[in-house]
């Protein structure tokens, strides 16, 4: 180790920590969450700036999108392509924000989940409001600028968003241990409600929301619960239920249809295909029989999604099933999380108004400041142009006069006349009187003979009136508080006129959906399942008239209710139950479905060990017998359960559950182990237990043997088994006690 190397020793848990805690608030601030001033996240404001530089103005040509990208990756998001081109198409589609911002040529994907085209093909170019209302200005100091990531470009930290688009357009953005969803609301309500702010700091949440009344998705719906509205605005967290338009029409030959026309905000993309997909099951399902046929006949124009009923149908059942079983009913999850001077906050409504009207008051006053800096400095120009026409044969004598530039320019500013040849003495005395400032002295040298023109001396002398008077306006502005929310707020009204649009999401308290669901007429029914693991149910009929080739075809047959639930119970210890009727029901040569498909059982990690009705089950004990000898009884009533997956015996570590049964009194249990160790006990020696216990020990088991199988043998019934190719009657085997090894055979 060199003299200049130094070994720095530190606890790795506190740099793991300081280098995590870096990353962190890096993806929050840099990358995931928008700022609450502009209401952008980075790569948005990057993506907007670089259009703005590269002159993609609304009234100009389009510009390809790979262009756009490219440029933006190389000067400032120095990330993935698709991360950036993801955050324009985003910006342009008119189905996700409130107010796009990017004016998009060709395709940009669809309400429906399709992808853009990819960058090369699509065009860009930015909207007119967002040139308007994000971008100018920007020439006048308004914001703080910082350099790029390698230090060559300067970009704003910050646009100077003239509107609150952190409202207008929401926000969605997943950062490390904290996440933001904001809504969408309508522009002309929002504008309302700062300009309500800036006339009284004071109000409050209820008093906004008389202005603002909720979120305005742009794909419509309804919003069904506005009296919790209040809460969420006022806390900035809460969940807010949306439900999709629906309308009853008249069909052909007198059915009538349902067509939805509007969808909640969530159903964008793949929620559509979604949806669809839950209906059909709903038909499959026999829960929705009136529907005939549903067609997705939604364009450009619009959504419009067609179910046809049957004659007769109840309509407006089906439309309560709808928002009950399928997402025309979800939620949206606000959580109003932005970065608010450097830090992540969570806000209501109230506050990310007064952080914008904030944010407006500092940039309409850098901005002023600088325009009156500039006017300032051209009326002093204006004033030396005025002064010097009052006295130009001097300043041509004393040009003539001069050497050089530096020279005559000396003699301008401080009246220093050495060296300067005059025609007269009178001619020196009035040069060095004469005290023109650095500015107007260099606006003098530079001025045209044509200036001297009495027109152009009287253009001069007016727009130095203009000057004066813009001067004083500036300084008003300045000058006041109120004076400048009058201008903040004449340019909200300015931006309100021309954007407006009308709400498109109605906002309500919804009545709570009741759904009846109709009484299923009981009977009595046969399960079959073959080995395949194919399962349906048939009358009990024709399974009598199919007897022999149902018991020889199938692995279980159970008697039961349609109204049943069929318990599956697995070597993991699982139960999964099955509603008899979400199975297919009907004709004996019927397939039947995978039991995989209408259970949580997965036949690729499970084993099925013992199937039953659950009715069945609440009369009778189940006996559970596992790999390491564990067993225990257990009352089939705490099978009877909601869940579609419940614990049946809990397992130690590396044991499975090998046999289960039903428990019969007199009965004794036959054990029998990996090394052929029998042991045979009264089956009303196992202790009953709760279904979560492990049970008692049955078996002594040596070394790294296991218990292979259980056999229960009723009173006087006897069994025989092979063990190494010789018969073994179990029913002949010496009853014993529990947890004692058993005898060896064969």
């Amino acid at each position: 180790m060199s003299e200049t190397e130094q070994v720095i020793r530190t606890e790795y848990s506190e740099l793991m920590q300081k280098s995590y805690i870096d990353y962190a608030m890096s993806v929050i601030v840099a990358r995931a969450l928008p700022d609450v001033r502009d209401g952008l996240k980075p790569v948005q404001r990057r993506v907007l700036y670089d259009m703005h530089e590269l002159g993609i103005r609304y009234d100009r040509p389009y510009r390809k999108c790979a262009r756009i990208v490219g440029d933006t990756m190389g000067k400032y998001h120095p990330h993935g392509d698709s991360s950036i081109y993801d955050a324009l198409v985003v910006m342009a589609q008119e189905f996700k924000k409130g107010m796009p911002l990017v004016d998009g040529h060709g395709n940009f994907g669809s309400i429906e989940g399709d992808g853009a085209a990819a960058m090369r093909y699509t065009e860009a170019r930015l909207k007119k409001i967002t040139q308007e209302a994000y971008l100018a200005d920007l020439d006048k100091d308004v914001v703080d600028f910082g350099p790029n990531f390698d230090e060559t470009e300067k970009e704003p930290l910050t646009l100077p968003v003239k509107v609150p688009n952190l409202l207008i357009n929401g926000a969605e953005g997943i950062a490390v241990g904290m996440a933001t969803s904001i809504p969408p609301h309508n522009f002309a309500e929002v504008i309302e409600g700062v300009k309500a702010y800036m006339k009284n700091p004071d109000i409050n949440t209820e008093q906004m929301m008389g202005l603002i009344q909720g979120p305005d998705f742009p794909t419509g719906g309804i919003v069904v619960n506005k009296d919790e509205l209040l809460q969420i605005y006022s806390t900035g967290v809460g969940k807010v239920k949306i439900r999709g338009k629906v309308e009853v029409e008249q069909g052909k030959g007198g059915r009538e249809q349902i067509v939805i026309t509007e969808i909640p905000y969530t159903m964008i993309g793949a929620g559509i295909g979604k949806f669809l997909n839950d209906v059909c099951h709903l038909v499959e399902t026999k829960k929705a029989p009136d529907i005939m046929d549903i067609s997705n006949q939604s364009s450009k124009e619009g959504i419009r999604i067609v179910l046809e009923l049957k004659r007769g149908a109840d309509a407006q059942r089906i439309c309560n099933l709808l928002y009950k079983k399928t997402r025309l009913e979800d939620t949206f999850g606000v959580n109003m999380l932005a970065v608010a001077d450097g830090r992540p906050e969570t806000m209501g409504l109230v506050p990310f108004i007064r952080h914008f009207v904030s944010f407006q008051y500092e940039i309409a006053g850098r901005k002023y400041r600088t325009l009156l800096s500039r006017e300032l400095e051209k009326k002093e120009v204006q004033e030396g142009l005025i002064k010097a026409c009052d006295v130009i044969d001097l300043i041509i004598e004393i040009l003539r006069g001069s050497k050089n530039i530096k020279q005559a320019k000396a003699c301008l500013v401080d009246g220093e006349t050495e060296g300067v040849r005059f025609k007269s003495e009178a001619s020196r005395r009035q040069a060095s009187a004469l005290r023109f400032t650095e500015r107007q002295a260099s606006a003098i040298l530079e001025m045209r003979l044509y200036k001297l023109i009495g027109l152009e001396l009287e253009a001069l002398r007016k727009e130095h009136g203009i000057t004066l008077k813009n001067i004083a306006k500036y300084e008003s502005i300045l000058g006041s508080r109120a004076v400048m929310a009058k201008v903040i707020m004449k340019e909200l009204d300015a931006f309100q006129r021309e954007y407006a649009v009308p709400r498109k999401t109605k906002i309500e308290n919804g009545k709570a959906i009741v759904l009846e669901e109709p009484k299923m007429e009981e009977l009595d029914i046969v399960f079959l399942m073959d080995r395949f693991g194919y399962a349906r149910t048939v009358d009990v009929t024709v399974y009598e008239r199919n007897k022999e080739a149902a018991d020889s075809e199938s692995k279980y047959v159970i008697f039961c209710k349609n109204t049943d639930k069929i318990g599956i119970f697995t070597n993991h210890g699982q139960m999964h139950l099955v509603k008899a009727a979400d199975l297919p029901y009907g004709k004996f040569r019927d397939k039947g479905r995978p039991i995989d498909n209408v259970s949580n059982y997965d036949s690729s990690g499970e084993r099925m060990i013992f199937v039953a009705s659950i009715a069945e089950l609440k009369e009778r004990k189940l006996l559970f017998v596992t790999k390491a000898g564990m067993l225990k009884l257990v009352d089939g009533a705490e099978f009877d359960v909601a869940k579609r997956t419940t614990v049946a015996t809990k397992l130690s570590e590396g044991d499975e559950a090998v046999w289960i049964g039903r428990f019969e009194e007199g009965a004794h249990l036959a054990l029998r182990s990996k090394k052929e160790m029998f042991l045979k006990i009264e089956a009303s020696s196992i202790p009953e237990k709760k279904k979560g216990a492990v049970g008692v020990h049955g078996m002594k088991l040596s070394g790294d043997d296991a218990v292979l199988e259980a056999y229960l043998l009723r009173p006087g019934e006897s069994l025989n088994i092979l063990v190494k190719d010789k018969e073994l009657d179990l029913g002949r085997l010496r009853v014993g006690s529990r947890d004692t090894k058993g005898v060896r055979h064969g």
